[in-house]
């Protein structure tokens, strides 16, 4: 669906893309760095609020950059041989890195047919079907669109094994969580939660949702991160790394 909205963050993402070639090729320091794509970069585009979104090489975005910096730093780490489900697989720089760990990558969408991405499967987090299969959960900006969170999130705690995690990153405010629903007309959600396929706008309390439903929980703010690589690698948003306990209590 494109809106007046989505329309002007295009345009304006455009824009900041093409100045930046410009500074490049006018001979500007490349003394930027994106880890997705492990390139020295003079800058990051615009996109939307967010002065410095997108890799000008890979177009990778602040959150799969913080993605990449923790794994390469080893504050989380992919499970040797393990099982995994990849949520919305749009990042290929994280599709390739999960892959190559994996012994059983899945990436699923509940509609898969909009991804290159080879195989990958129909799922509705709303019924996963799943019991104690995987060691790893991925899914960035998912569950801001799930219609029950609360009700994902418990699918979520049974398809991982004991000791398993889920790696939850969603847009954030400062303000409490609030939610809506599919009933809302989407010009509203669009006004209310920032674009028309959002149902709700998740705050801080994000984490108490999560521990509601049974995990032990681990926030990582990218505002946490060395200053210095915040800045070089423009990083950014936050990472919600959930355990579902090894035994039960």
């Amino acid at each position: 669906m494109i809106t007046a909205q989505r329309a002007m963050k295009a345009a304006g993402k455009h824009a900041s893309r093409v100045g930046l070639v410009v500074r490049t090729l006018l001979g500007a320091r490349r003394d930027r760095h994106c880890p997705a794509c492990d390139t020295d970069v003079a800058g990051f585009f615009r996109y939307g609020d967010c002065a410095e979104w997108g890799c000008p090489a890979c177009g990778a975005s602040p959150r799969e950059r913080l993605v990449h910096h923790l794994l390469d730093t080893g504050r989380i780490a992919v499970p040797a041989g393990g099982a995994i489900l990849h949520m919305a697989p749009n990042e290929a720089s994280l599709v390739a890195r999960l892959r190559e760990g994996a012994r059983d990558y899945v990436p699923a969408d509940l509609f898969p047919e909009i991804y290159r991405v080879p195989g990958v499967r129909k799922v509705d987090l709303m019924d996963i079907g799943e019991k104690a299969r995987f060691d790893l959960f991925y899914a960035s900006h998912v569950m801001e669109h799930v219609p029950d969170d609360a009700w994902v999130l418990r699918n979520i705690f049974e398809a991982l094994k004991p000791g398993g995690a889920a790696w939850l990153i969603v847009p954030l405010w400062e303000k409490p969580t609030e939610d809506g629903s599919y009933a809302m007309p989407p010009k509203e959600r669009e006004r209310r939660f920032g674009q028309w396929d959002h149902v709700r706008q998740y705050g801080p309390d994000f984490a108490d949702r999560i521990r509601a439903a049974g995990f032990d929980l681990d926030v990582i703010d990218a505002r946490d991160c060395a200053e210095a690589e915040v800045h070089r690698l423009a990083l950014g948003e936050v990472l919600y790394r959930a355990r579902r306990p090894k035994t039960a209590g």
